[in-house]
């Protein structure tokens, strides 16, 4: 499967070495969509791809789907254009906090036949969540995320605080950067208007902690995570990185487990 990736930062970087430079079966990293082809043009060499400027050349090169590994705002202004060429690996979720995009990819999609994957980023337990959804006898799911406080707030803490407590859609709203997985959560479950979070800024930690409670017909389910920070970003989640790699992996392979 040959894969184009939008954007060059540290989650593009670590895809092109665990794919590219690691000769992964079957998986091969072609083009890359960056605004500066001079600022990146060393992952040419260092990793055989071919840098693009324009988004239509990108998507007509020789690849299979496509992987956003860029912002928000990249999801917002390329992917209706994408999804009517492409598959596609979003990994800035929070992008459909926005319903009316939500909506036009979901009809885009529903026209042009291609699919939207959403990985699970820095969580786990969305196939239980999915699964115990089927019938639509889930009847709450709330998302408790502990963070270290110097990356939520200025102020000087010397306690844990809650900076936000409410609605999915509003925490990605007051946090667009640290609460994408409030969104996926949303989306395999009960929505972002009655899926709660609960945000902690917590001056003792180093690490995210995410803890999800589920609740429904099926009975109740409780997941905790804790996350290392990704090395070459710590404002990232390592397993947020790894989650995208993982869901190539599994579109790739024969034998696919859950879901």
């Amino acid at each position: 499967m040959n894969i184009g990736v939008i954007g060059a930062g540290a989650v593009a970087t670590f895809l092109l070495k665990e794919i590219n430079q690691n000769q992964l079966e079957e998986l091969q990293i072609k083009s890359i969509l960056v605004r500066n082809t001079e600022k990146y043009r060393l992952l040419e060499s260092k990793f055989g791809v071919k840098l693009f400027t324009d988004l239509n050349s990108f998507l007509n090169s020789e690849i299979d789907i496509v992987v956003e590994a860029a912002n928000i705002h990249a999801v917002k202004t390329l992917l209706p254009t994408v999804i009517k060429k492409k598959d596609v690996v979003v990994i800035s979720v929070g992008a459909f906090a926005d319903e009316a995009l939500l909506n036009e990819i979901s009809n885009l999609v529903k026209e042009y036949k291609y699919t939207v994957h959403l990985p699970s980023g820095a969580i786990g337990g969305l196939d239980l969540l999915q699964n115990a959804n089927a019938l639509g006898k889930v009847y709450s799911v709330s998302l408790t995320t502990r963070k270290p406080a110097s990356s939520l707030i200025d102020e000087d803490i010397h306690e844990a605080k809650v900076v936000f407590e409410g609605k999915a859609i509003d925490a990605i709203k007051q946090f667009p950067k640290n609460m994408n997985i409030s969104i996926v959560l949303s989306l395999a479950g009960v929505g972002i208007e009655k899926t709660r979070v609960c945000l902690v800024a917590d001056p003792h930690i180093e690490k995210n902690i995410h803890q999800v409670d589920i609740s429904g017909e099926f009975g109740e389910a409780t997941f905790s995570i804790t996350n290392h920070p990704f090395p070459e970003n710590p404002k990232t989640s390592y397993l947020a990185a790894m989650s995208i790699l993982g869901s190539l992996k599994r579109m790739n392979g024969k034998l696919r487990i859950g879901g």
